[in-house]
């Protein structure tokens, strides 16, 4: 049985609320002494939410870009695991107020997912065209990749909120 493209789309959208939504469960939950501890690389919880907040603007843009048929300017940042973009966006967005970052990664959220309610079901998996290298950019593998890294930053921040012991892995 093959989806058709607005099953794909709702399914792509799920897996990006139902990963912010274990993100924010378990930060929720820190004790607030946990929550400017170093654990994953170089980052906090704080400087990883704040990281989540711009990679969700970046894809607003990104999203607004491809559908005029153009590379994402993030694509310009590449670096080893997007190391000095990310950067860029914690100290962008970082908040020294947990209650506020969390406001802020909801709206955040929500700014993305209302641009995409507005996106046509055939858009997501479209091919303009769009190359950064050989790799072939759409909508739909953008978010993709968005949800899946914040799948695992909630596996991360949830091992350190069980264990209180900081990872290994590094950050992205």
């Amino acid at each position: 049985m093959s989806t058709t493209a607005q099953e794909r789309k709702e399914s792509i959208i799920s897996d990006l609320i139902q990963a912010r939504r274990k993100i924010v469960d378990v930060a929720y939950a820190l004790p607030p002494e946990k929550q400017d501890e170093v654990f994953l690389g170089v980052w906090s919880v704080a400087d990883l939410l704040a990281h989540l907040i711009g990679w969700d603007y970046t894809t607003v843009e990104a999203t607004k870009s491809i559908l005029e048929d153009e590379l994402p300017e993030f694509y310009s940042h590449r670096d080893r695991d997007w190391e000095t973009y990310n950067a860029l966006l914690v100290e962008r967005h970082k908040e020294e107020d947990f209650t506020e970052l969390l406001y802020l990664l909801e709206t955040s959220q929500r700014a993305l997912m209302g641009l995409l309610t507005t996106v046509p079901a055939s858009e997501f998996d479209k091919d303009r065209g769009i190359r950064f290298e050989r790799y072939k950019v759409t909508i739909a593998r953008l978010l993709q990749a968005e949800a899946e890294d914040e799948e695992e930053h909630a596996r991360q921040m949830k091992a350190f909120a069980e264990s209180g012991t900081p990872s290994l892995a590094g950050t992205a």
